[in-house]
């Protein structure tokens, strides 16, 4: 495995060029921040009524429609919904792309399942942040910076790497880690760790042990304290030092249990499911199913989302955090700014 550092970067080969950010949610508004503080030339493309228009224009970045802003830059960074990502490539970026630009992507979605194609004379290369793009600015912004992974699918210039490597830096990566990897890799461990763990296995996990408390009688505030308000507190251990340093922490009484009785939650066919669902990313089928959704309107997700958002634990949690309103303060999240 290749790591690099800030040592390792050259940041002027980054300076004599322009950089077009191409959307500005979490992620595009962290790089675009971050670029621009580290006194690169930037500017943000978007759709003319896109409502992040007036928040990129307020933090002081030029913005200009999504074609306009490619045709600008030299470094092209495509931070759109995955969904929305092809679509948005062969309408309005790729007639701008000429021979020796530079097309850089945060996830490898759409070049490894191949819904993107660029063109041979095109460099192509990804910096993904292994971590949420509020997160990369405030790391960023703390002096410190959030690990990226970097790969290259396309070097027509024999110097993509170093490109990548220097963005990597410049967005705050090299603070921390720049890890050299490929689209392949990162796409497909990426989408597994989301469903499987981080996102899809562990909002599941905590609605079961909520409704199954509720069901046994106990009271959905207590319910909620014990599977939803106590998971940041563990998974902080684990993220300071492992699972190892969050056992340390806790009671020998909680340790025991989780060693006895974890297995038993998270058994073999969860195990097999989980085999699975990487079988369904490897093969394309989730990336078709997805892309598929999204072109059909989204009326599963729309109704999933409706759904989940009606559960009632989220309507306990509204409460329980009234109660604590510190947790307000200093959010990651500021959905009028980012």
């Amino acid at each position: 495995m290749q790591v690099h550092y800030d040592r390792d970067a050259d940041l002027s080969r980054l300076r004599s060029h322009k950089i077009a950010i191409l959307g500005f949610g979490s992620q595009g508004h962290a790089h675009a921040l971050n670029l621009r503080d580290s006194g690169m030339d930037v500017c943000v493309g978007l759709r003319k009524d896109s409502p992040s228009w007036e928040k990129a224009a307020k933090q002081g970045l030029p913005v200009f429609e999504t074609a306009e802003a490619t045709r600008r830059a030299d470094i092209v960074m495509m931070l759109v919904p995955d969904e929305m990502g092809s679509e948005i490539y062969a309408a309005e970026v790729a007639p701008q792309l000429t021979p020796g630009k530079y097309l850089a992507f945060g996830h490898g979605f759409n070049i490894h399942f191949k819904f993107i194609k660029p063109a041979a004379g095109v460099n192509v290369f990804m910096i993904a942040p292994k971590g949420p793009g509020h997160l990369v600015r405030s790391e960023y912004v703390k002096g410190r910076g959030v690990p990226c992974l970097l790969a290259v699918e396309q070097d027509p210039a024999g110097d993509t790497k170093q490109i990548g490597l220097a963005y990597g830096s410049a967005i705050g990566g090299g603070r921390a880690a720049i890890i050299e990897t490929s689209f392949r890799e990162e796409t497909e461990t990426d989408l597994f760790g989301e469903q499987s763990v981080l996102c899809g296995g562990l909002t599941e996990l905590i609605r079961a042990g909520f409704e199954t408390l509720v069901a046994a009688g106990y009271a959905p505030e207590m319910a909620y304290f014990e599977c939803v308000h106590e998971v940041k507190l563990i998974v902080d251990l684990i993220y300071e030092g492992g699972i190892a340093n969050m056992r340390y922490s806790i009671s020998n009484t909680a340790e025991y249990g989780d060693m006895t009785r974890g297995k038993r939650v998270v058994g073999p066919a969860s195990r097999q499911a989980m085999k699975e669902l990487l079988a369904d990313i490897q093969s394309g089928k989730f990336a078709n199913e997805w892309i598929a959704e999204y072109r059909a309107g989204l009326p599963r997700f729309r109704a999933l989302r409706k759904e989940a958002e009606q559960h009632p634990l989220e309507e306990v949690g509204r409460k329980l955090r009234s109660f604590m309103p510190w947790l307000a303060s200093d959010r990651l999240v500021d959905k009028a700014k980012n």
